[in-house]
This record gives C-alpha cells, sequence and structure tokens, in this order.
C-alpha cells in the first residue's frame, strides 16, 4: 500500500507514519489525460478516516466534526439531487416551448407551448384536444392559410426554426465548451474507471451542456436528452464535490459521487429511480460500494421530485409513458415478442456498425473539419423529409407516446380508425364488445398510417446513424426507442389484423373470441422499444426496469425480458460492443472492459517494456542522483513515473515515484530549501549518507516515494496481469525477477497488447 506503517515502541504507543506529505500543493493530485492510482487513493482516503476517527474521542469538536464528516455524503447526494432535477425541469420545458415554436405561436402568450395553451381553450373539445383558436400556426399567422393543410410557408418555418436551433447548438459548443457534444455516456464510464479528463466536468460544460441541449432537442434532429442528462448530471456532481474537502482532494471518494450522479442522469431523463440506479450499477460504474447503491437511489428519488415540482404536467412525470392495457398477453405471443428482440439484436449491430464507420469517416477525411457546415446538412435533410409526414414531424417523446397508446373509445388519431362488425367506420374503435372495444378491422386511416411508419421506421433507422456523434449534445435512448416502437406497432396491427381475420383457426381460437380483443398493438410497440434499445447498448436488467418505470406496466416484464434477452444475444453474436464501448474504443481512451475476457496464452515478458530493441529502463536511484540529473531525467521523459533502485548496477526494486510527485518535490525545495542547488543530492532513503565539508544540502524525497508498487515476475501470465489491473485499478505494475527490476507494464501497455490480439490497431489507444 502507500502508507509505511512504522512501529515506534516508546512504552506502550504504537505511532503510524504517513508517506503522502500533503504539506506541499499539488503532491498527490494527477495531470490531464492520466489514470489515478487507486491504491493510494483508498489508502489517504482509510488514513484521513482513521484519523478523524481517533481524535473524535478526545475532543467534542473532533467528535462533531466527525459526525459532519459522516453525514457529508447524503447532504452532497441531497444537492446533487435538487441541482440536476432543477436543470432537467427547465430543459424539458424550454424544450417543449421551442419544439412547438418551430410550428406556431400561441396567441395568449408566446412563452406557452401548444399544449398549455389549449388548456385554457373553452372551445377544445377531448378528441381534438391540440386544436384550439389560441394556438395559430406560422401561415395562419401570416397570410391567413388554413391550418387542416401542408404548406410551402409551415413548411418553411419548420425549416428555418430547425436550422437557427441547430446553428445556435453547434457554434455554442465550437467556441465555449467541446466537450459539451456528444452523448457523455462514453467519457463518463472512462472518467469512472479512473481516468482524468480536465474540463470535462467543468462549469462552462454544465452551461453550455444544457443550452445546447435544449437547442440540439428542439431543431428536431434524431436525438434525445437522456444520455446528455447524464453527462449534466455528473458536472453538478463535480462541481459541488468542490464544497466538500473530503471529495474536492480524493479522486476515488469523487468517482463514487459521479457514480451517484450517473444514476441521478437517468432518473431524471426517465423518471426511473430504481432503473437509474441500475443503469449505473450494470452499464457505466466501475467502482459502486454498497453506500453508494443507497446514496444513488436516495438522490435519484429527489431528483425525480424536483422534476416533478418544476414541471408537473410534462413529461417529467413519474411515469413517462403511462400504459393501461385492457387485454392480458398470451403465451403464444412470445413467439412475435421474441422476432422483435431479434429485429432489435439487428437493429442493434447495424447501427454500432453503421455508426462508427460515419464517425471513423469523419475523423478521417475533410468531412471532420466541418463540423458546422455537417450539423446544418444533417439538420436540412431531417427538417425537410420530416415535415410531410406527421409521426417524424412530432417529436419522438410524443412518437413514442402516440405508439404505446391502446386505442380507446374517445381516441381520433389514425391508429385507432378501425371498422366495426357492423361495417361503420369512425375516428374510434366500435363497441361491440362487452369492454367496450370492439372486433378491429382496420380502417382506411389506419392503411394510411402503416406505410407512413414505414416510411419514418426507414427514415429514422438512417438519419439517426448520421446524427449521433455530431458536435452537438445528442443521446440515443429515446431515438432508439422511438425506431423499436414503430417497428413493434407494425407488427402489432399485422398480428391484430391477422387474428380479426383467423379468429376461428385454432391457432388463435384459444384466446381470441369473436367480437373481442386478444392483441393489443401498443405492448408491441413496447416491447419493440425494449428491444431496440437493448440492441444498441446491451442493457438487460435495467432495461427492464426503466421500461417498467416508464410505463407504470408490471405484468409486462416476461415479454420485456424476453425481448431484452434475445436482442442482447443476437446483438452480441455480431458485436460483442455496446454503442458507448465501440466509441470508447473509436476514441482511444484507455478503458479496460470487465466484460471482455483475456483468452491468450502469452506472459508479462511479452508485454513488458522495454523490450529488445528498446532503450534501457529510466530509473532512478536512492542515493547519488543529483537534482540536475533529476530534472534531466524529467526533461528528456514522457513518462508518468519512474521506478527506484539501489544502483545502476544492482537494478534491485525499491519503489516507485509518480513524475509529477517529483518535479513538485524539487521545484518546492528549490523555492523553500536554502541551500539547495543543481549538485544538491537526492535522496529516497531515511538515513542520509556521510557529505563530504562543504556539499549543500540534499533534498530528501522518501514521503512520496511508494515502497510498496505492484509487482509481478516474467512469467505471470498476462490473464492475471490483466485481472490485477481491472480490479484494483492500477496505472502500472512492475515485472522483476529475484528483485531485479526487469521492466514496466502500463494500462496502455494492455490496451495496446489486447487490440493487437484481437487483430486491431494498437496505436489506436492514444492517451497514456
Amino acid at each position: 500500500m502507500h502508507d509505511l506503517i512504522r512501529l515506534i515502541n516508546a512504552g506502550n504507543v504504537v505511532t503510524l507514519i504517513d508517506l503522502m506529505d500533503d504539506t506541499v500543493p499539488g503532491i498527490g493530485t494527477y495531470e490531464d489525460f492520466n489514470t489515478i492510482d487507486w491504491v493510494r487513493e483508498k489508502s489517504k482516503d482509510r488514513d484521513r478516516h482513521r484519523e478523524i476517527t481517533n481524535k473524535s474521542k478526545h475532543s467534542t469538536v473532533a467528535l462533531l466534526f466527525s459526525i459532519s464528516d459522516a453525514f457529508s455524503g447524503w447532504l452532497l447526494m441531497l444537492l446533487i439531487g435538487l441541482m440536476s432535477g432543477a436543470l432537467a425541469g427547465g430543459i424539458d420545458i424550454a424544450a417543449h416551448w421551442m419544439t412547438d415554436l418551430k410550428e406556431g405561436v400561441c396567441l395568449n402568450g408566446f412563452w406557452f407551448n401548444h399544449e398549455h395553451c389549449c388548456w385554457a381553450s373553452n372551445e377544445t373539445t377531448f378528441q381534438e384536444r391540440d386544436k384550439c383558436p389560441q394556438w395559430k400556426s406560422w401561415a395562419e399567422l401570416m397570410d391567413g392559410v388554413s391550418e387542416g393543410r401542408v404548406n410551402v410557408l409551415n413548411h418553411f418555418m419548420y425549416v428555418s426554426w430547425a436550422l437557427l436551433f441547430a446553428f445556435l447548438a453547434v457554434i455554442l459548443v465550437r467556441a465555449f465548451a467541446p466537450y459539451a457534444c456528444g452523448s457523455g455516456i462514453p467519457e463518463i464510464k472512462t472518467i469512472l474507471s479512473g481516468f482524468i479528463i480536465r474540463g470535462y466536468l467543468g462549469k462552462w460544460t454544465l452551461i453550455i451542456k444544457t443550452i445546447t441541449l435544449v437547442l440540439a432537442v428542439s431543431s428536431g434532429l434524431s436525438l434525445g436528452k437522456e444520455g446528455p442528462l447524464v453527462h449534466v448530471a455528473c458536472c453538478c456532481a463535480n462541481i459541488l464535490c468542490h464544497f466538500f474537502t473530503k471529495y474536492r482532494r480524493n479522486e476515488a471518494k469523487k468517482r463514487e459521487v459521479l457514480s451517484a450522479a450517473s444514476a441521478v442522469g437517468v432518473s431524471v431523463a426517465f423518471g426511473a429511480p430504481i432503473g437509474g440506479v441500475l443503469f449505473s450499477l450494470e452499464e457505466v460504474s466501475y467502482y459502486f460500494p454498497l453506500k453508494t447503491l443507497w446514496r444513488s437511489f436516495f438522490a435519484a428519488l429527489v431528483a425525480a421530485f424536483t422534476l416533478r415540482s418544476i414541471n408537473p404536467f410534462g413529461n417529467s412525470r413519474l411515469v413517462l409513458f403511462y400504459v393501461e392495457f385492457h387485454t392480458p398477453w398470451h403465451l403464444l405471443e412470445l413467439i412475435p415478442f421474441v422476432l422483435l428482440g431479434i429485429f432489435g439484436g439487428l437493429w442493434g449491430a447495424f447501427f454500432i456498425h453503421a455508426n462508427i464507420a460515419w464517425c471513423r469517416l469523419r475523423k478521417n477525411t475533410r468531412l471532420g473539419h466541418y463540423p458546422v457546415i455537417e450539423v446544418l446538412v444533417v439538420t436540412l435533410l431531417t427538417a425537410l423529409l420530416a415535415f410531410p409526414i406527421e409521426y417524424t414531424r412530432m417529436s419522438s417523446s410524443e412518437l413514442i407516446s402516440e405508439l404505446f397508446n391502446d386505442c380507446g373509445l374517445l381516441d381520433s388519431s389514425k391508429l385507432c380508425d378501425y371498422t366495426g362488425n357492423s361495417g361503420s367506420t369512425s375516428g374510434s374503435v366500435n363497441a361491440t364488445a362487452a369492454n367496450g372495444l370492439g372486433a378491429r378491422l382496420a380502417g382506411p386511416k389506419l392503411y394510411t398510417a402503416m406505410w407512413q411508419l414505414a416510411l419514418a421506421l426507414v427514415f429514422k433507422m438512417f438519419i439517426t446513424v448520421a446524427t449521433f456523434g455530431m458536435k452537438v449534445p445528442s443521446g440515443l435512448f429515446i431515438p432508439s426507442m422511438a425506431v423499436g416502437a414503430i417497428a413493434g406497432r407494425l407488427l402489432g396491427v399485422g398480428m391484430e389484423q391477422l387474428a380479426v381475420h383467423n379468429h376461428e383457426r385454432d391457432i388463435f381460437r384459444g384466446w381470441c373470441s369473436p367480437g373481442a380483443d386478444c392483441i393489443t398493438p401498443g405492448l408491441y410497440a413496447m416491447v419493440g422499444a425494449a428491444a431496440c434499445l437493448g440492441g444498441v447498448t446491451r442493457m438487460t436488467v435495467s432495461l427492464v426496469v426503466i421500461m417498467f418505470e416508464l410505463t407504470g406496466g408490471l405484468e409486462y416484464i416476461v415479454p420485456l425480458m424476453a425481448a431484452a434477452m434475445t436482442s442482447k444475444w443476437v446483438a452480441d453474436a455480431l458485436s460483442r460492443e455496446s454503442i458507448y464501448e465501440a466509441h470508447i474504443r473509436l476514441n482511444g481512451y484507455p478503458f479496460l472492459e470487465a466484460k471482455e475476457e483475456f483468452r491468450h496464452k502469452t506472459l508479462a515478458t511479452d508485454v513488458m517494456r522495454p523490450r529488445r530493441s528498446d532503450p534501457p529502463l529510466s530509473v532512478l536511484t536512492q542515493s547519488g542522483m543529483t537534482v540536475e540529473e533529476v530534472e534531466r531525467l524529467i526533461a528528456d521523459t514522457t513518462y508518468s513515473g519512474f521506478p527506484v533502485v539501489i544502483s545502476q548496477l544492482s537494478q534491485r526494486l525499491v519503489g516507485f515515484v509518480l513524475r509529477r510527485d517529483l518535479f513538485i518535490s524539487l521545484e518546492n525545495a528549490r523555492r523553500h530549501q536554502d541551500g539547495v542547488v543543481s549538485v544538491s543530492a537526492v535522496l529516497f532513503t531515511e538515513c542520509e549518507s556521510p557529505a563530504s565539508p562543504g556539499a549543500p544540502p540534499a533534498v530528501k524525497l522518501r514521503s512520496i516515494l511508494d515502497l510498496s508498487p505492484f509487482t509481478v515476475t516474467v512469467h505471470t501470465p498476462m490473464e492475471i496481469v490483466v485481472d490485477i489491473f481491472r480490479k484494483l485499478g492500477l496505472r502500472q505494475c512492475l515485472v522483476i525477477q529475484n528483485g531485479r527490476l526487469l521492466g514496466i507494464i502500463t494500462k496502455k501497455d494492455i490496451l495496446k497488447h489486447m487490440a493487437q490480439m484481437a487483430n486491431r490497431d494498437p496505436e489506436s489507444i492514444l492517451f497514456n
């Protein structure tokens, strides 16, 4: 470990001496694009907690401080929940208003969105509750053209607003916070694994991400705000951590808070506190102790209720897509549910391969040099093609809600245009059955809706591939769910009509009686949404729980689980990576995926550096080097740390010192220690060797030396080495033979070796 326990028997007193000298500012911190030392951070926290506990036994003030320290984690979770929920509520309200602004404006007040505008109208009927005289389209407002006709002016205004919103989003990201683009989940996963990306969770990123997320969603691009809300919540957590010393000074403790914040992000995105915690545990977190589980759930609940308080009537209610299906599902329906799972797996594999190929094209060609033009072109295509079709024009959340809906007597949707047995056609379901819902023979509007949905499916599948990864905030949850919901509704209506026309056949006779409903298309849409989301993200348990919390449909867990598991199996058979892991690899982040097995029979000697053709390993000796020699070694190399040996001849290992700690300590010694010059000796020993008369004072650096670095032998299988790095979160380990230093293995070396074994480019690992 990183502390030396020295037993000094002065009577019966046992003293613990900490090696980390915190009196020098900067010691124990990390440079940008480096990995933290999990073992050292956890050791520091244990020592801090031990010191607080010991002091609390002798002083009332120290006892009160100990109590406040114990509850500071819960206070921090409360603040994260409140801040994240408030921001998510503001994003939700602003996005709804600006999305509707593309189509028209409210005469009672331009700040009302379409739904709020029509609430106060006395002339609105339940069947046409989205139409009221107070809401005017741009064509009606400018030249009195009828609302019922799709016209060029409305189309022009729709495209113009979309381009304006997208342009503002990409310009703000480029000018003020480049880290605010994308989903954020791949980077959050990498940061939680111990990587440092300074500024990624900073205040400017939070401000710009919040503003541009509203603009990007409102532009009508095929993206969602769910993934970016995880980034927003983690930014809130990182900023609030600076007010708590325990979390500000310890990177491992900070990552416990960030793990909880990722759960808060999903909670405010979907109103799913339990699913958010499971998502963080299953998909995002690298280190997730039991206390973090309960604190995450507490913060997620606080965030969900804060969001509901700010926007009680929007999509922020506790159930985002409430469903109430009138017919239970039948065991035989598991067959089409599994088919939806297969479709979801195929869609997930297709999307990942296509999106990664598109992103590589963007990185390796001139296309990547013009992100503003790319965003505007994709926005223009999206707006031009989306406006003519109702199901592509509406927001993805509204589309999913429409597709999940089970047709009732007062529904006026084209999806609910059925002809009953009597032959009458109406905009609602013919009530002939005892439950008020009759035999569902498709009407002409339903057939129109089906081919429009088929076009919408193709459109969304391809436009989402091009949209995800652009230089604007972009989430993938809702677009993936929309693709699955469309496919599910199409299959559900097909199964429904098959049952209606063939209810006398043996396969339907068991549960489809004449004049009664036995197939629920909305359920198929819900299962399809889960399948496609699972195919892209490879979520399983957390996905089912999120879908349950989204819809409130507890009795549909079995269909959801069947589709989610089938989707994962199919997608895994075609591609082992989720979309987030694929983007981690694309960006070259040093992330060791716990799910990826290492099956190759290589040894530590095959991976360690230096190789046979490399120069000797750069090391420090415990004595005999001067300040000038050490500073020259730091200037001539870029390594993150140096092994310390007894002498260059023996190469017997003493310990390991980090480059940053060494640089800061030498700089501090030159400034504050009298007599230190370039020829001053640098000592990593406890006992100072006799110096010649008149020699300048030595610089003692024993306090920054790690005396127990992790070591392996040259014959250690790489399978074990990879396991050690994963489970302990190591930055590096040293390779020895009979106590003699032979080489070093870093996290980057392991990632390069794994890439090489998988026939990938090892140079794709970009960072140290």
